[in-house]
């Protein structure tokens, strides 16, 4: 995938089924520490591109610091009022007021597993199961054109999904 924007597609289709049991931030957090890995060795131009953070075994680590890091960041980004703008029709963060650990947790491992699935399927590099072993057997199981135009679909759908959602809700609480 080019770099994290893609992998959103799918979170936010996520985000509009799940509402308030799905954090998109702690998501999007996940994808941006998943890739910083694969930034330093474009940058360096050494190492894997995509080493070890790459793998379901390093992306659980970057998942329990997506939480750690992610949520008490999320919850200060609220309290400021940083994310949620007064004038905005659509306050995609709103529902993360009341972010749990347990939607933190569900959200920084679905990103991080996510991520290395959706990769996996372009990346001939990518060992998901390492250090088991260095197979692939996610890779080409889609074209890439095709897996980045279902992201870009999912995102499109889930952005549609939950507008109805918050409409509806808008006008069930005018009734």
């Amino acid at each position: 995938m080019p770099f994290t924007p893609i992998h959103m597609g799918p979170a936010m289709l996520l985000k509009a089924l799940l509402q308030g049991a799905f954090s998109l931030i702690i998501f999007g957090w996940c994808q941006v520490l998943m890739d910083i890995q694969p930034l330093v060795v474009l940058i360096s131009g050494e190492g894997q591109l995509h080493g070890f953070s790459h793998t379901f075994v390093g992306s659980t680590g970057i998942a329990v610091i997506a939480v750690i890091t992610g949520k008490p960041l999320l919850e200060w980004l609220l309290q400021s009022g940083w994310l949620v703008g007064r004038q905005a029709d659509i306050k995609l963060f709103e529902l993360d007021r009341r972010l749990s650990w347990g939607v933190a947790v569900a959200s920084a491992f679905t990103g991080s597993y996510l991520h290395v699935l959706l990769d996996g399927m372009m990346h001939a590099d990518l060992q998901p199961f390492f250090p088991l072993n260095s197979d692939n057997p996610f890779l080409y199981l889609l074209r890439a054109d095709i897996l980045q135009a279902l992201c870009l679909i999912a995102g499109a759908v889930g952005l549609i999904v939950y507008i109805l959602f918050r409409r509806m809700k808008h006008w069930a609480s005018d009734i």
